[in-house]
């Protein structure tokens, strides 16, 4: 249960950095930093969300849908 409450942080903090990076886009005001700034940490949480879902499906602490067949 506790994997499943980090990785929903962890996809709501994508999603932050994801509406901030266009807020940055839209403004255009170079005060607020690099958009790259965003997205960096975006790409980021996304490649630890998929480590994070390997390694729990690894150890099992996550099961997997079965197989349709």
């Amino acid at each position: 249960m506790l994997i499943k409450i980090i990785l929903l942080a962890l996809v709501i903090y994508m999603i932050v950095n994801l509406f901030m990076a266009m807020r940055v886009m839209m403004k255009n005001d170079p005060k607020d930093g690099p958009m790259s700034k965003y997205i960096g940490r975006r790409v980021l949480t996304s490649a630890i969300i998929v480590i994070l879902i390997l390694l729990a499906v690894g150890t099992g602490l996550i099961t997997p849908n079965p197989r349709p067949y």
